[in-house]
C-alpha cells in the first residue's frame, strides 16, 4: 500500500489538517465524500490521499461557493476524468509510444 493511501490520522488531527470540526469530517462520511478506513477499535484513520480530497472539498465550499450537492458533481467528474486520463495512457502505450493522439 502506498504511503499516501495508509490511514495515519484519527479524525481529531484530520480535522485539524483541514480546518473543519470533527462533526463536519462525520457529515462528509455519511454524505460519501470520503470513507476513512477503521481501527480494530472502530477509530476512524484518514490517509493523505483523504485529508487531500477533504481540503479539496473544503477549497470548492469556502472560496469557490460551491454547495455540497455541487461538489458531490465535481468530484465525480474528477474521478471520471482522471479515470480517462489513465485509459488514454494505456491506449498510448498499446500503441507503442508517446504519438500523440487526435481527439
Amino acid at each position: 500500500m502506498g504511503s499516501e493511501r495508509e490511514p495515519r490520522y484519527v479524525i481529531s488531527i484530520a480535522a485539524r489538517m483541514v480546518g473543519v470540526g470533527t462533526h463536519t469530517l462525520r457529515y462528509y462520511e455519511r454524505m460519501g465524500l470520503v470513507e476513512p478506513e477503521r481501527s480494530p477499535g472502530g477509530l476512524r484513520l484518514y490517509s493523505e490521499r483523504e485529508v487531500e480530497r477533504l481540503r479539496h472539498v473544503k477549497t470548492l465550499m469556502d472560496d469557490l461557493g460551491i454547495n455540497l450537492a455541487g461538489v458531490e458533481v465535481v468530484l465525480r467528474l474528477m474521478e471520471r476524468l482522471a479515470s480517462l486520463q489513465r485509459e488514454m495512457e494505456e491506449i498510448r502505450k498499446q500503441m507503442g509510444g508517446n504519438e500523440e493522439m487526435t481527439p
